[in-house]
């Protein structure tokens, strides 16, 4: 199943062939990403949801921080992935916050599933002086933000833990000179750009960057600087 709206930078016969060896979707999950291509609703691809499924599963990760909601699919890919699995997840756009809410309730995780409306930049650093700690945060959302988000991210972190980000590649885009991408699309190029030389060179995270689905980013927490300041 292609969705056009959220395009993949492999190419499309190895990405067919791969989705051959992936485990089958349950109905419900299907019926949410038909939904959701119908709407152009942006979700994960199949490969980058076998990728967090199989970092919970290798990390025996209890607890994920995901930013970035839409319809709730990434979060009930990865709780249908691991059983023992709790996910907080926000959203800032309302309508969808309701709409993920009811496809969690609807497929009997609202009890390992919470999804919390607003801000991300607003919530964060409440997670924070409220003492939450996690052992991966997944971040979809904004694309501009994920330098602010993983600053967030590194405190909210249990030492060794797992920060994925998602649609580094931006359908391609990040590949161009700067003067070949639209207009509009330069100041989130940019921001990009920076974030993913920030994030590779940097003592706080060890990263790879991964050429799978829109590109993914696994970066593991690192404790080189003790002196960190912790509350944000």
């Amino acid at each position: 199943m292609k969705y056009k709206y959220n395009g993949s930078i492999m190419d499309e016969r190895m990405e067919t062939f791969l989705e051959m060896f992936s485990m089958p979707l349950c109905e419900n999950l299907s019926e949410i990403a038909l939904k959701a291509a119908d709407k152009h609703v942006p979700i994960i691809r199949r490969q980058t949801g076998e990728l967090l499924v199989f970092l919970l599963k290798a990390f025996n990760v209890k607890n994920v921080l995901e930013i970035g909601t839409a319809t709730g699919y990434s979060a009930l890919y990865m709780a249908g992935g691991k059983p023992d699995v709790h996910i907080d997840t926000i959203e800032k756009v309302e309508y969808r916050t309701w709409e993920a809410k009811d496809n969690i309730v609807k497929n009997g995780f609202d009890d390992r599933i919470n999804v919390m409306y607003g801000d991300a930049l607003s919530i964060l650093p409440k997670l924070i002086r409220q003492g939450n700690r996690y052992d991966m945060v997944f971040m979809d959302a904004a694309k501009g933000q994920y330098a602010a988000f993983s600053e967030y991210a590194y405190t909210l972190l249990r030492p060794g833990g797992i920060m994925v980000t998602d649609n580094v590649m931006q359908e391609g885009e990040i590949l161009e000179s700067r003067y070949a991408v639209p207009r509009r699309n330069r100041t989130i190029y940019t921001r990009i750009r920076e974030y993913l030389y920030d994030i590779t060179h940097s003592d706080i995270w060890n990263s790879i960057i991964l050429p799978l689905g829109d590109g993914v980013v696994i970066s593991i927490r690192q404790d080189k600087d003790k002196e960190r300041m912790e509350e944000v």
